[in-house]
């Protein structure tokens, strides 16, 4: 099962988002590259689930406020 993709990171600089592993950027197991992948809150904004049809169920109001913890 896939992880949770977490909506608002805390620090999303910190990860990789390229696949479920989310490694560190100075430790990533995948190989995906040299460089890691974007969280797209890094591209797009904080608005950015909006942007297009991501197959992410928006938070409902009945939720608590603010943003996810991450564990990173």
């Amino acid at each position: 099962m896939a992880k949770k993709f977490p909506l608002h990171p805390r620090h999303p600089e910190r990860i990789c988002w390229g696949c479920d592993k989310y490694c560190s950027v100075d430790d990533m197991g995948c190989g995906n590259g040299s460089s890691r992948t974007q969280h797209p809150i890094e591209l797009l904004g904080d608005d950015w689930l909006e942007c297009a049809d991501w197959g992410i169920e928006a938070p409902s109001a009945a939720s608590p406020a603010g943003p996810p913890e991450t564990s990173t």
